[in-house]
């Protein structure tokens, strides 16, 4: 029986989003192929260090006990080495521990094509190429920026942090304010268009499958007292009243309820998010993720009319 992944949350993962690729990176870069090749052969059993999506991804998978069975989260690599040099990063995922048994190797090429064919609602690289091609398909993907600091091994939920406007919702409501700079004509028109839902943005469908875990995540804690719930999501939005009705309007047409919504109105996202701490952390402006990516892990979503306005 062919192997359904239309029912599951699929993430797509470059092995630069998993594990710390420093070394052999810099091999590949100031030696070339055949020193790479060598390089990765002599160290395959040395497994590879935790990189900045490894906690989330961790978590995440861990999920699955809920339904062993059948389950619900799959996480494919999507590498651009070829089979042989990708046997390190097979090795160092046995490792870890992470069920992890599906995977592509493109030697050198860039995954992007395969994202619609496996289901892929979100593909995680630190590869800024890889992401941009990606996202001007029109395939939900982020970029993980470099985050220092260690996972702390004893805390076992797995919080996840997204922003609204050109990660869930596109980029429309986004475009008004950056065309005028008025935030109360931004206000003016969230509030024409309260009760009209946002057109969904390229990490929407990530979202209602996460909160189709949630429900799996409840079911099993009503059938089981000693089950826990470790999945949180919550909304860290630059929006404040009366531009946040639309929003919450928008999450009940989708059927959504998240955990948590902080509408900041312009206040430090950082601020909140040093307290939370998210395993991981979702928005379109850089502005935004550079005080955060010191502290916790990130992922710049390459979207909407403020990042084409910086390219330009």
């Amino acid at each position: 029986m062919p192997y359904d992944l239309d029912s599951r949350l699929v993430i797509g993962l470059a092995s630069s989003a998993l594990f710390d690729l420093q070394d052999s990176d810099r091999v590949f870069r100031q030696q070339g192929e055949a020193a790479y090749r060598a390089y990765q052969r002599q160290h395959q059993r040395t497994p590879l260090a935790q990189g900045v999506a490894f906690p989330f991804i961790k978590r995440l998978l861990s999920i699955n006990a809920i339904r062993p069975d059948d389950p619900p989260i799959e996480v494919i690599l999507l590498s651009r080495n070829d089979p042989d040099t990708g046997m390190r990063v097979m090795d160092s995922i046995k490792h870890h521990g992470l069920d992890m048994t599906r995977a592509v190797f493109l030697q050198g090429r860039s995954p992007y094509r395969y994202i619609p064919a496996l289901n892929i609602s979100l593909f995680l690289s630190a590869n800024e190429q890889d992401v941009k091609q990606a996202m001007d398909a029109g395939y939900p993907a982020g970029q993980v920026l470099p985050t220092p600091g260690a996972d702390d091994p004893d805390d076992h939920e797995l919080r996840i942090a997204l922003d609204f406007d050109g990660v869930l919702a596109d980029d429309q409501a986004e475009a008004v304010f950056q065309e005028t700079h008025d935030i109360n004509r931004f206000h003016e028109h969230e509030q024409q268009w309260v009760d009209v839902p946002h057109n969904p943005g390229p990490l929407a469908d990530f979202l209602k499958k996460l909160s189709q875990i949630q429900q799996l995540e409840l079911a099993s804690a009503a059938d089981n007292d000693s089950y826990q719930p470790r999945l949180r999501v919550s909304i860290v939005t630059a929006r404040n009243a009366p531009s946040h009705e639309r929003v919450i309007n928008t999450m009940r047409s989708w059927g959504i309820v998240v955990n948590e919504a902080f509408f900041l109105g312009g206040v430090a996202k950082s601020r909140v998010l040093e307290i939370m701490r998210p395993h991981i952390f979702f928005d379109d402006q850089r502005l935004h993720l550079e005080p955060t990516s010191a502290a916790l892990p990130s992922v710049h979503i390459p979207f909407g009319v403020t990042n084409r306005r910086r390219e330009e």
